[in-house]
């Protein structure tokens, strides 16, 4: 399948009437019905003549907060030149949810690139990214239009850092689809998505919805200054490789139920004929029994919460995949103890995925964290440095403002053991001393496996009069941690040249980001506060 909306277009055709997405509350949407909406959404933002659910009245009024005298719905004629243009930016900002994938698909169907929209940005990193995709259309519910408007500094007073949704880009006319109840904020001349629906009613089939792979499709930010915002420009090709790299990489399709909120993982179900259901909010193994989910995605630090309060997950649950960060090996023991088969998942923006292994076999990895097989049809080249760079037809095609990619430093340090990769750790984390390179990761998941310790971290602490660096093991210890059984066991497993100079055992160790991955600078400042 080489797109994802032709491929859920002819699914849609084949069997209208089975079971797309299961929402948060258990509502279930067809095939037939999706592509109804994606249909729907296309047709609107491309130049028809969707219903408008406008309320007349000046934008100052409605960001007061005081409804508009005048509750007339008006319904224009969308004028030619308000349609969407290839490659116009589309502000994104709905929560995961039926609408939310109906509205995604249905404006990169139109030719729209998404720009996901963040929240808890610092404003001026925000005005940057709306210069540098300069978005023609917003997405958003009409709730996040009040926190970003009339009700914004409140939502700021709570940490929720919008771009003016009304206005992201001062000077630069956008259009706007909304979905949800009007609200004050929502700007004058907004189409709803419930009227854009009401006016589609058949089941579209897949003709017309082949698209140009290069076509961009999604402008995810991963990192970036106020001056530079790093971009990935993701093809509808790109994704569409990524998506069949892993729809092939375990067994799924029709009749499977995968639970998750990840597109990566719910835009295969959908290619492979399963049903995507979507997490509710509540505890996370009572929904995967209720919905009879057989596959899931985890990220290793919420797993281990999980499994701590309910060691066995559901019998129907046949794989686990996890990623985001690393999995420590206490937590690998438990997930296959809870009975799914358990899959580690490697991959970054740029290219999505890399390579997959199973949790036994990087238990059963001696030094390093293995990585796995690079997936079939992803390219890898190790630089003399030992940095992993990878390419393929699943790589993002440039960075917003720059050259095409052909390959893409990764940042990890790896070394191949026949086909497979091993990771060393990340290239900045590289650690000096005595003129010896020192790269954690090659030890840390052999530590944290044994008896008393739960995690471990090795990080690198500079002396700014001789430029080399002090070695600290920071460990969160388990029952039976006994910090003199641990320094003897670990000559065992780290070389002579790396044996830290000393060990740090913290309460737990500092994370961030919605992944809760290590923040190794972070823990420097802690473990150097502990000197």
């Amino acid at each position: 399948m080489n797109d994802i909306v032709s491929g859920i277009m002819t699914i849609a055709g084949r069997e209208p009437g089975r079971t797309a997405i299961v929402d948060g509350r258990g509502r279930e949407i067809t095939y037939g019905e999706l592509a109804r909406r994606v249909s729907a959404v296309r047709d609107a933002m491309g130049g028809g003549r969707p219903g408008n659910d406008t309320r007349p009245g000046e934008r100052a009024r409605a960001e007061n907060g005081t409804q508009p005298e005048d509750q007339a719905r008006a319904e224009a004629p969308a004028r030619p030149e308000d349609g969407m243009r290839p490659g116009d930016g589309v502000l994104f900002a709905v929560r995961p949810g039926v609408d939310a994938v109906a509205l995604a698909l249905g404006a990169v169907a139109a030719g729209g690139t998404l720009v996901l929209a963040d929240p808890g940005l610092a404003p001026d990193v925000l005005a940057a990214r709306m210069a540098a995709t300069r978005p023609a259309w917003v997405i958003s519910e009409s709730l996040l239009y009040t926190l970003s408007g009339p009700l914004r500094r409140l939502a700021r007073r709570r940490g929720l850092l919008l771009p003016d949704l009304a206005d992201p880009l001062p000077g630069h006319p956008v259009r706007h689809l909304y979905t949800g109840p009007w609200l004050p904020g929502v700007p004058r001349g907004a189409l709803r998505l419930s009227r854009v629906l009401r006016r589609s009613s058949a089941v579209p089939g897949p003709e017309g919805y082949g698209a140009d792979p290069d076509q961009p499709a999604a402008v995810i930010f991963t990192s970036g200054t106020t001056a530079r915002p790093r971009g990935v420009v993701h093809t509808r090709g790109s994704l569409a490789a990524g998506l069949e790299m892993f729809r092939s990489a375990f067994p799924l399709g029709p009749g499977d139920v995968v639970h998750t909120d990840q597109l990566m993982l719910g835009l295969p179900a959908l290619l492979a004929g399963a049903t995507w259901s979507l997490p509710g909010g509540g505890d996370l193994a009572a929904e995967l029994a209720a919905r009879r989910a057989t596959h899931t995605f985890a990220v290793p630090v919420h797993l281990d919460r999980l499994l701590r309060e309910t060691p066995r997950l559901p019998g129907t649950l046949r794989y686990l995949l996890l990623g985001a960060a690393p999995a420590p090996p206490g937590v690998l023991r438990r997930a296959i103890e809870a009975g799914p088969e358990v899959l580690s998942v490697y991959a970054m923006t740029e290219a999505l995925p890399i390579a997959i292994a199973s949790a036994h076999e990087k238990l059963a990895q001696a030094e390093g964290d293995l990585l796995g097989e690079p997936l079939p049809g992803v390219g890898v080249r190790v630089a003399e440095d030992g940095e992993l760079f990878v390419s393929g037809p699943h790589l993002a095609r440039r960075y917003l403002g720059e050259e095409p990619l052909r390959e893409v430093a990764t940042g990890d340090l790896v070394r191949l053991e026949g086909d497979r990769l091993v990771l060393l750790g990340r290239k900045k984390d590289m650690i000096l001393r005595d003129g010896v390179n020192i790269y954690p990761g090659l030890y840390e998941s052999g530590i944290a496996a044994l008896p008393g310790v739960a995690e471990a971290a090795i990080v690198g602490l500079s002396d700014p009069e001789t430029g080399d660096e002090e070695v600290v093991l920071a460990v969160v210890p388990s029952e039976g941690y006994d910090e003199g059984l641990l320094r003897r066991a670990l000559p065992e497993i780290v070389d002579a040249a790396a044996l830290p100079d000393r060990i740090e055992p913290l309460d737990a160790f500092p994370r961030s980001g919605r992944a809760d991955k290590l923040d190794r600078a972070a823990l420097r400042d802690l473990v150097a506060r502990r000197a």
